[in-house]
């Protein structure tokens, strides 16, 4: 083809628009909801009628699926849609009145002869001059690039350009036509896929890749190129129409979703070995200062962070001070380091400051170094707060907060459990004495109501279903009650909203009844680490008393029932010694509380298998056997029991959780 005009064909046709009308496949533009262009391949495959202009869309293969696309589609992207039972697949190219929709034969052999002869001289598939304007326009207006070149000249030259593809360029038409499409390749441009479409136009084959051009000033973008061949009615290809499509939106989106996905991917490998890690400290820690040591070992050795410590709020002094401190490369056991202060104040702007005070995340700058704070909470008792010193160029993001902060869970839960651990071994305690009128508080609310007195004796843990269906630790205290019967409190009881009372024993002198609150004050404590000593309720007050490891957080702890249970005041506050029998004081002091009978039938009693079941012996033999009578055997083993669970209960355990 070596006569072709690139202004214009023998008919007055463009160029551009008698190659269009010669490529093997199917093209339509949709402008406003009609198809205003159709190409020969186009007008045959779907029977459009070139003499009627503009018509419905809906005489295209699968048009529900397109409109659909096209409503789906980005202006300025592209999108290909497989269409079900038909022999095409179609990319449909969206601009802002609609879409130019190229149909891609399913079928493997894509050889089809034009029959509009060759371009200088095509044989018009309609005479009408107003068609040739519609399909030029169509060609012009396309969202789209089209070019059109031609392999018969040296170097396939491009013989045509459209408005869009001198846009997406920044090339105008005459700096353009006469030049290989090469042009806009450079440096970064990927060389698989420029071999790719040179093996394409080598083989006549149509041919679709993604590259980077560069734009006439310069600027860098993601071009997807389609080549197809346009062949003669003798299957000789005449011309190249190539479509371009500006898709650096979409690339960069890819790529930062690549970036995304390696970071997210980096930070869980990392996540789930500091997490382990941690977990296991916490795990198998001994005591507190172990279980600080080794999280503080353990999350320095992260690349993020240059240091780590853990401080706790000191009442006495209004700081925070510092248990366990690890720089980069260093070991708790080096101990504290110079370029953070053994104590802060606790009221002062510093992040770790704020995070006690906030109860949330504080991030902050401290002599040139980026802090992040977090929080040591558990069961709303402060624990004290973890300070990590970011690396330079380091940012604490919302995973790395996500993740802290529920290190700091973690850690606070363990520290919770060294000392629920530590107030059942310890001896050396703060006792509190407290007073307590808010009515959530049973005891309180039944003392008023049945106008009695309470005294608490003990109390048990279990898991059951709270009111609301949820399975949780329950607690079911013991009370002794005088001063009102069973009917009374259980009517009292009824009237008091997630309290079930339920009659133990009733005696002359009153009676020993259960009460279960969900939200239940005994619970509430032992959660914490504390001991419950004492509870005496009457006239809708209650006289408590509590037992904690002098080591515990007393404020906190303290500010934590005075936030949850409206009119609760300190009375007092004690540091003792929790007094308490050897076993060995324990058996000398019950055996002198017994008479010489009371052990004996005691003794024999339990030697001789009297408590097993199946019982090998029988009280009567027993009683033979001291030389009494039955009766009066059983009833010196009554007392002895008696005061064998006297001594027990309210010597040994009275008066405390457990």
């Amino acid at each position: 083809m070596t006569n072709a005009d690139p202004a214009a064909g023998a008919d007055g046709a463009s160029p551009a628009a008698t190659a269009l009308e010669r490529v093997v496949a199917p093209v339509v533009a949709v402008v406003d909801g009609t198809i205003a262009y159709a190409n020969g391949a186009a007008r045959d495959a779907f029977g459009i009628d070139p003499e009627s202009g503009a018509c419905e869309p809906s005489t295209l293969a699968s048009w529900p699926s397109l409109e659909a696309a096209i409503e789906e589609t980005v202006v300025g992207t592209v999108r290909t849609v497989a269409l079900e039972d038909a022999e095409y697949d179609a990319r449909v190219h969206r601009d802002e009145d609609g879409a130019t929709i190229v149909f891609e034969s399913t079928a493997e052999s894509e050889t089809v002869a034009d029959p509009a002869g060759d371009l200088a001289d095509p044989e018009p598939t309609s005479p009408a001059t107003s068609d040739r304007a519609v399909k030029e326009r169509a060609l012009e207006e396309a969202p789209v690039g089209i070019t059109i070149s031609d392999p018969d000249r040296e170097d396939n030259p491009l013989v045509y350009v459209n408005e869009a593809y001198q846009e997406i360029t920044g090339y105008s038409y005459d700096e353009v036509v006469g030049r290989n499409c090469r042009f806009l390749q450079g440096g970064d441009s990927n060389p698989d896929a420029i071999a790719e479409m040179a093996a394409a136009i080598d083989e006549d084959r149509p041919v679709t890749v993604e590259l980077e051009n560069y734009r006439k000033d310069g600027t860098e973008f993601w071009n997807e190129v389609t080549i197809a061949p346009v062949r003669n009615d003798a299957g000789e290809v005449t011309n190249y129409v190539g479509f371009q499509n500006d898709v650096t939106a979409r690339k960069e989106a890819e790529r930062a979703l690549e970036r995304r996905t390696e970071e997210l991917e980096y930070v869980l490998d990392r996540v789930e070995g500091l997490v382990r890690d941690v977990t296991a400290s916490v795990a198998g820690s001994t005591d507190r200062g172990d279980l600080e040591a080794a999280v503080c070992e353990r999350i320095a050795e992260e690349s993020a962070y240059d240091g780590v410590w853990i401080g706790e709020r000191n009442p006495a002094t209004g700081t925070i001070d510092v248990r366990s401190r690890v720089d980069a490369g260093a070991s708790a056991a080096d101990g504290p380091v110079d370029r953070d202060a053994d104590s802060i104040p606790a009221d002062g702007d510093h992040p770790a400051a704020a995070a006690l005070s906030s109860d949330d995340v504080a991030v902050g700058t401290v002599d040139g170094a980026s802090l992040a704070a977090f929080p040591l909470r558990y069961n709303e008792i402060e624990y004290g707060v973890l300070t990590v010193r970011l690396a330079d160029g380091t940012d604490v993001d919302e995973r790395e907060s996500a993740i802290l902060s529920a290190l700091a869970r973690a850690i606070a839960s363990g520290i919770n459990a060294r000392e629920t651990s530590r107030v059942l071994a310890t001896d050396a305690v703060v006792a509190v004495e407290l007073e307590v009128r808010d009515r959530q508080v049973a005891p309180v609310a039944l003392s008023a109501d049945a106008d009695c007195r309470l005294e608490y004796r003990r109390s048990v843990h279990r898991t059951g279903e709270t009111s609301d269906g949820d399975g949780q630790e329950r607690t079911t205290s013991l009370f002794t009650v005088t001063g009102a019967s069973a009917a009374e409190l259980t009517d009292a009881a009824a009237e008091l909203p997630n309290v079930d009372c339920r009659i133990v024993v009733e005696r002359e002198n009153g009676c020993l009844i259960e009460l279960e609150r969900d939200d239940d004050l005994v619970g509430w404590l032992s959660e914490r680490g504390v001991r419950t000593r004492a509870i005496e309720a009457e006239d809708g007050r209650a006289s408590v008393t509590l037992e904690l490891p002098r080591s515990a957080n007393v404020r906190s702890i303290v500010e934590g029932l005075e936030d949850r249970y409206e009119g609760t005041d300190v009375r007092s506050f004690q540091q003792r010694d929790r007094s308490g029998d050897t076993r060995q004081e324990f058996a000398g002091r019950l055996e002198d509380d017994l008479t010489e009978r009371q052990l004996d039938a005691l003794r024999r009693a339990y030697l001789g298998g009297y408590f097993e079941w199946p019982r090998p012996t029988t009280g009567e033999e027993l009683a033979q056997s001291m030389d009494v009578s039955r009766p009066t055997f059983h009833e010196h083993l009554r007392t002895a029991e008696a005061k064998l669970c006297r001594a027990f209960f309210d010597d040994a355990g009275a008066n405390e959780s457990a």
